[in-house]
Formats: C-alpha cells, structure tokens, sequence
C-alpha cells in the first residue's frame, strides 16, 4: 500500500542502522504506563480498492455540487474555467514553496508579481502584498495596520461588514492594549447600507480606523467618499473590505475616493465555493514609505539582473523569520501560493473585458430575479440600498430556515438563511447571484418560492 512505506526488510535495516535488533527495543526509552496496551479504537482497515469504493459512497451523499444554488454570504459561484485548472495542475505551480532563491524561482515569483498587479488594479491602490489567509484574516490585518501607522487603538466597524471577519478582527485585538473594548460597531442604516452619518460621529481624536463593507455583507452599496473625508480630517485611516471583488468591475474603486487600505476575498476571481474554502486574502494600500514598512505578508518586486534582464524578486517580507521577531508587521508567514496562482490564471484568462462583461451578467440577472421575487406574494425586498449581485429578500411566512429547508428537497440552495447570524432577522434570506445562472435557473427558483407553502410542515 503507497501510504505504508516502509516494508519490513526497510525497517530492519533502519533499526540495523542505529543498532537495534527490534522496535521493542527502539521504544524501550519511553516509559511503560505511557505505551497504549491495545488496538486503537479505530475501525478495520481497509484495502486500497475498498476504501475508495468508501470514500465515493461517502462523497456521493453530498448533494451540494448538483444544486442550483444561490448561496453566497461570503463564497461565490462564479464560472472556473476547466483550462485554469489545468494550468494549475503543472508541477511548477503546485510544488513550488516560498521563492526565497530568485535564480530559481522566477516563474513563482512572476506568478506572485502578476498576482499584486492584478489585486492593485481592482483595489484602485498601486500597493498590493502577495496575498493573506482569506478575507477575514486581511481584515484583521488591515486594522493592526491601521494601529501601528496611527499610533492609536479605537476601532469602527460598520455592522455591514462581514460578521466572520468582524469575529476574526476581535481575535486579533482582544489580547492587545484595551482589547475588544477598543471597537466600536455601528449598525447599518434602515436600507441596509453603511450609516455613513453615524460612522461620522463615532470617530473622535484617537480613532485608528474605520472599516466599512463595499459592497457590505447585506450586498448593499453606500457612497464613502464623505466618510473619507471625516476620517482623514480626524488622522484616521478607512479600510474597506470587499467579499465579491466581481463589484469592484463596475464600481468606482476603494483607492479612487480615499480608502487607505482595501482588502477582500480572492475566491470569487479564481476558486470554486468548496465547503467554506480554501480562500485567498487580498491586501492592497497607498504607496507610502510608512505603509511598505507596515505592510503584513511579502512583497514581490521587478528589476533587472547584472545583464540588464528583467526580473522578479521577494522585496519585502515582514515576518518574524526574516527579521526580528520584535519588529514583524505580522505572524503570517506565507502567501496562499497556490490559490492566488489559480486566481492570477483565471483573471489572465479573462482579461479586463471579461471581467467587466462577467460583473455586468451578474448585476443584469441579480436585478431581474430581484423583480421577480418582489412581484411574488409573501415575499419583499427589506433594503432599499443599490446592491450589486447580492440582496436580501424577506420570506413568506417568516422563517428563511424553513424555506431553504423546504427548497433544498427541491434541489434549490435558496441562500444564506440570516437568521444564523442576526436574531433579528430569522425571515431574511441573502441571495445571490453569478454569470452562471441562466434564466431558466432565475425562473425555476421563482417558480420554487411561488409554490412555497410556509403551512407545509
């Protein structure tokens, strides 16, 4: 079996190696009440064939991948283009670590140096790091950022953005200065966009930062350019977090009305929505001396070699391996190598035309379905707000729980009930859209909500 490599004669060679006649004997230092006296509680082994033909069984219960789904809330159905997966599957990406040596690394770190180019030019900010975690991590980074260029703790949050990354920011603080009492969230506004008037009055003389969703978590859009404003005038910094940067294709960017630092989710540009992830960070910022030396991750740089040749090299990395520990901007000691290379295939593969092309498709259908649902009996639009590919809808009877659950039998992912992460809103549904569906998709979830009966048990 290739995952049980050592045969016994391999094995009597390595204990003849160290001069032992047995494994008795080479586990003889370990004390005798610490050595398990039985099997281990686990189930038989199988053969090789027997387990696969498990693991399909065990694969085949999941119904999600043949769903017509509308779930977003995070992760994003986009179209992944069987040729990106090919390219990726090249040894050169998938087995290449961190490029610490350029002379033999200039295809990853062009990968890399591609990668900033592409998250720069959507972000609007002409720096971008070689990418994080996921979005959630780029958000808390961002506001440890904000912190150290600021000199100060006090944090906004607007309650639009992201409740996971909102979760995973107090992580990140709740064991520096005065912790999680250091943020102040303020809710959203009645159309569910950003409440740019109380994010205003929130920030005072020691704000550090203020983050705010662009498209927020609701799929609302809100005008920051006079919270842009107020923020800079009180020495402070606007982060924004975007968790579709399909938006950001029609939308004015983050760098073109103020944002110091614009991070999001890399997943919809490049990765399939595959149970919760992998994903991949993005993190650009303004071009300042102060901001390269606070940057969280590496950065990959162009130059040329002795014979003039243009090149690529790791031009910054802030991490605690390669300086000191004391003055790392961040404990992140890699990139998502391997998911930024997939979204930097996919995105070339697109181009700028495609990429507008593709958010156009997915604004055009999420209206039309929008249409759709509100003309139905029972079901409404709560939030006013403009939103892109993502909304929230209002459901008949009042439970989006037991709509989806009902949908589900009818092969339908209806959406992300909200009710898992607001109490108050148990009958709201956020649904979402992509330039996969087709109008019979749209028409055959707005058949399905029609004949939704909230009395069916």
């Amino acid at each position: 079996m290739r995952y049980l490599p050592h045969t016994s004669e391999e094995i009597a060679l390595m204990l003849e190696a160290v001069g032992l006649s047995s494994l008795e004997a080479l586990h003889a230092p370990i004390p005798e009440r610490a050595r398990l006296k039985k099997p281990l509680d686990m189930l038989p082994a199988m053969d090789e064939p027997s387990l696969m033909r498990h693991l399909e069984e065990l694969a085949g219960k999941n119904r999600a991948a043949s769903m017509l789904s509308f779930l977003g809330a995070g992760a994003y159905d986009h179209h992944f283009p069987p040729a990106a997966d090919q390219l990726l599957l090249r040894s050169e990406f998938y087995t290449a670590y961190t490029p610490y040596q350029p002379e033999v690394a200039q295809g990853t770190l062009q990968v890399i140096y591609e990668f900033q180019t592409i998250v720069s030019e959507i972000f609007g900010l002409p720096v971008a790091n070689a990418s994080m975690y996921d979005g959630a991590s780029a958000a808390a980074e961002a506001v440890l950022m904000a912190r150290r260029l600021v000199g100060r703790e006090h944090t906004v949050i607007s309650a639009g953005v992201h409740p996971e990354y909102v979760q995973t920011i107090e992580t990140h603080v709740r064991q520096i200065g005065h912790g999680t009492k250091s943020l102040t969230m303020v809710p959203v506004a009645a159309n569910g966009s950003a409440d740019i008037a109380a994010l205003c009055a929130a920030v005072t003389n020691e704000t550090a930062c203020v983050v705010v969703g662009y498209p927020n978590f609701y799929g609302s859009i809100a005008d920051l350019r006079e919270l842009a404003k107020v923020v800079h005038e009180k020495g402070a910094l606007l982060i924004t977090t975007t968790q579709d940067p399909f938006a950001l294709a029609l939308l004015e960017p983050p760098g073109a009305f103020g944002a110091d630092i614009a991070v999001g989710e890399g997943q919809p540009l490049g990765l399939p929505p595959q149970f919760g992830g992998p994903g991949v960070g993005l993190f650009a910022c303004r071009d300042d001396r102060k901001y390269l030396q606070q940057i969280p991750g590496r950065l990959v740089g162009e130059t040329v070699d002795k014979n003039g040749n243009r090149g690529y090299v790791l031009t910054l990395a802030t991490r605690e391996q390669h300086i000191r520990r004391d003055r790392a901007t961040s404990n992140i000691c890699t990139n998502s190598g391997l998911c930024a290379t997939a979204m930097t295939i996919k995105m070339c593969m697109l181009g700028k035309k495609g990429f507008i092309e593709a958010a156009r498709q997915c604004l055009a259908k999420a209206e039309y379905l929008k249409t759709k649902i509100a003309d139905l009996p029972g079901y409404s639009l709560p939030l006013g707000a403009p939103t892109f590919n993502e909304f929230v809808v209002r459901v008949r009877g009042g439970s989006a729980q037991k709509l989806c659950t009902a949908l589900a039998e009818k092969g339908i992912i209806a959406g992300f009930d909200l009710g898992r992460f607001f109490k108050d809103r148990q009958s709201d549904l956020l649904v979402a859209v992509t330039e996969r569906h087709t109008r019979e998709d749209l028409d055959r979830f707005v058949d399905a909500l029609a004949a939704y009966s909230c009395l069916t048990p």
